[in-house]
């Protein structure tokens, strides 16, 4: 496959920008292919077959864009339906949750971690997991931030009503030993300001964006697909829900301007 094709990247909505942002950083000359699923966010109360059927549904669209690799940018899509998509399409897939594993193996300086995430996450146990194959001896403690998911699609990233729905969610964890806490859905860097405000600063906040994004590079060098062009790309961004609130969120966060093309599921479409 040239090396001249786009990076496909999903999300359930907004949450996945801060992976594209990172992938635009560490690889420049990549184009980008985004979906947000921001009329069917949020994922993590769904069950787990509505979260296999609408994951292959947008892989199905993306697929016509012939890219050379699919990021699942989506922790909840990533625990419950990366094994399903790598089973069904021929270019690599990879998702956030090894990779945040990593960083987090990385950072932690006493081998106790917490994990935020989804309903859908939290309950796959796919951290916990993934942590204790790189180091068995690992503690974990997961807590679901359901509040928090609703909050990044309405735009809503500081102020009272963040800063309270961070402190009702976090005060278990806050008791804990904890050193440091991985944003277990991409959603929630946009609020790290308020979470690393009330965990501390002895608390680091772990985001998969990074180290997702190095594996990207890694898998596309070994297979001699890094972007050679040294124009810069056009990146395209499609939403199933409101395009005006995704663009106002999309262009804050990767701080440039976009536009988005809005896409409307009229019958079910399957790989």
């Amino acid at each position: 496959m040239p090396s001249s094709q786009a990076i496909a990247i999903l999300d359930s909505g907004v949450g996945g920008l801060t992976v594209a942002k990172e992938v635009m950083r560490q690889l420049p000359q990549e184009q980008i292919i985004y979906f947000g699923d921001t009329a069917r966010t949020p994922y993590g109360p769904r069950s787990a077959n509505e979260i296999v059927k609408f994951t292959m549904e947008i892989v199905d669209y993306l697929l016509q864009f012939q890219p050379k690799l699919l990021v699942i940018a989506c922790n909840t899509a990533t625990a419950v339906a990366i094994d399903h998509i790598r089973a069904m399409v021929s270019i690599p897939v990879i998702g956030v949750i090894t990779p945040g594993a990593r960083a987090a193996i990385k950072s932690t300086r006493n081998g106790i971690i917490g994990v935020i995430g989804t309903a859908g996450t939290i309950r796959s146990e796919a951290y916990d997991q993934a942590l204790k194959r790189i180091s068995p001896s690992i503690q974990v403690y997961s807590k679901a931030c359901p509040s928090f998911v609703p909050l990044v699609e309405r735009g809503v990233f500081y102020g009272e009503e963040t800063d309270l729905a961070v402190s009702e969610a976090l005060a278990g964890l806050k008791e804990t030993p904890i050193d440091c806490l991985i944003l277990g859905c991409t959603h929630y860097p946009f609020l790290s300001e308020s979470i690393h405000s009330f965990m501390g600063p002895d608390v680091t906040l772990i985001s998969s964006a990074d180290e997702t994004a190095r594996e990207i590079s890694t898998v596309l060098y070994h297979r001699g697909q890094l972007a050679e062009s040294q124009e810069l790309p056009i990146h395209r961004f499609f939403c199933s829900g409101d395009p005006v609130m995704f663009q106002r969120i999309a262009q804050m966060w990767l701080n440039e301007h976009i536009t988005v093309t809005p896409v409307v599921w009229q019958v079910p479409r399957f790989i």
